[in-house]
């Protein structure tokens, strides 16, 4: 699955994922490969992710999610 996490002034990450837990507005949520299609806003927290054992993360202050056919798309404020 690709994650691609951008702001307006730079793509911050951009590579393919195992998962990406995001900070939901309604909660904490997980998204995996082949997850259902759905579009969430985003509250301030850490987006984590992870790919063949390596993690990373991205500070947010909120912004809106896109998952659609393995790809994460997050634009970021």
């Amino acid at each position: 699955m690709i994650l691609k996490v951008i702001s307006a002034q730079d793509i911050l990450f951009q590579g393919e994922v195992d998962s990406v837990q995001l900070p939901g507005a309604e909660g904490a949520f997980t998204v995996l490969k082949n997850h259902a299609s759905l579009i969430s806003t985003l509250v301030p927290g850490v987006i984590s992710y992870a790919h063949n054992g390596q993690k990373g993360e991205v500070s947010v202050e909120g912004g809106i999610v896109d998952v659609d056919n393995n790809v994460v798309s997050v634009c970021i404020y």
